[in-house]
């Protein structure tokens, strides 16, 4: 999901958590000069998350955008780098990670997970969470993560935010920067590893950056010839799975086998700096450049549908808002990121 910035997510039911408490709060600024976004401190209390409607495979949908040529407008900004946006449906709120700079003689990147109550509401959901990508778990009561800051993914409760760890190693070797995931209805996790976030820790992929998969508590490797492997995102039919080559400037689509393995790879775009990712109900694949700054819209054939532009440096994009067609973006520069949105034709698919 996310270019260095030091060089630069559903079917299920829910148990109700726990009730709601947000923490302080401050509603996000106007996006002119001075644009700043203030935080409160992170609440003790739970949160539940309704696992969004899934998509109806029998639905006819419209075109997905209006017109070929879009601009989303700013919400709030004065983030440090915003990545990995999440909708949770049951409370109606945004998920994203907001990293700092790296620090200590590692120079590991920090990272906050903040939560967005629309239409301007901003707080801390999760300080030092480490985190880059986000998902939330088919049955909404976890947030998987992929988290720079132990080389891993992890796991967090919605409930307590308590972490666990998914994947901490390959065969005994540690992850260079895990930086998105998505989750299949079966539980099997994507997730990529390029080494945008390791910092000077050693390199113990002897210079891979992979693509790798968790089923049934197993790590697989599924491709490891990506460079710089970046989004990651499953079709809604979950037969197909796409991934973003940052150093390619290509997006690779695989099929997908009934065992979780992957079968014949091609390219499906082209586009400059492939970064985070999301899809539509319909298909529609919406795939963030972090080098011109927007959403580049392709139909499940490949075909080019439009651009939605987000200002500079865009990182990624997730579906969300109540009826599902707010697309929510990622954008900015370093130390002025903002979030996005627009809304479109047609609801996301959840992941």
């Amino acid at each position: 999901m996310l270019r260095r910035p030091t060089r630069a997510a559903l079917a299920g039911a829910l148990t109700l958590l726990t009730a709601l408490t947000v923490g302080a709060t401050v509603a996000g600024a106007p996006a002119d000069a001075g644009d700043t976004a203030r935080t409160g401190a992170p609440t003790a209390a739970g949160v539940s998350a309704d696992p969004a409607a899934p998509c109806d495979p029998d639905a006819t949908y419209p075109a997905p955008l209006p017109a070929a040529t879009m601009t989303a407008s700013r919400i709030s900004g004065g983030f440090s780098f915003l990545e990995g946006p999440v909708w949770l449906a049951g409370p109606g709120q945004l998920l994203l990670s907001d990293m700092r700079g790296g620090t200590g003689p590692q120079n590991v990147q920090p990272s906050t997970i903040r939560r967005f109550t629309p239409p301007a509401t901003f707080d801390v959901f999760l300080d030092d969470a480490g985190s880059n990508g986000l998902a939330v778990t088919r049955d909404g009561s976890r947030i998987l993560a992929a988290t720079h800051d132990q080389r891993s993914v992890s796991s967090y409760l919605l409930s307590d935010r308590s972490r666990g760890t998914l994947a901490g190693d390959f065969q005994g070797r540690r992850f260079n920067s895990p930086n998105d995931l998505t989750i299949h209805s079966d539980g099997t996790v994507y997730f990529t590893d390029p080494n945008f976030q390791r910092g000077n820790r050693p390199d113990e992929l002897a210079g891979m950056t992979g693509v790798f998969r968790v089923r049934d508590g197993e790590v697989s490797l599924v491709d490891d010839t990506v460079r710089q492997p970046n989004g990651v995102v499953l079709s809604p039919d979950e037969t197909t799975l796409y991934v973003g080559g940052n150093a390619d400037n290509l997006v690779f689509s695989y099929d997908l086998l009934p065992d979780g393995s992957v079968g014949e790879r091609t390219v499906f775009a082209s586009l400059p700096g492939p970064d985070g990712a999301t899809v539509d109900c319909a298909g529609n694949v919406y795939w963030a450049s972090y080098t011109d700054g927007r959403i580049h819209v392709f139909a499940p054939t490949g075909e080019k549908l439009g651009t939605i532009s987000a200002g500079r440096n865009t990182t990624n994009a997730a579906f969300g808002g109540s009826d599902g067609r707010t697309l929510f973006i990622t954008s900015g520069t370093w130390g002025n990121f903002g979030l996005y949105q627009v809304h479109l034709g047609v609801p996301g698919s959840p992941y």
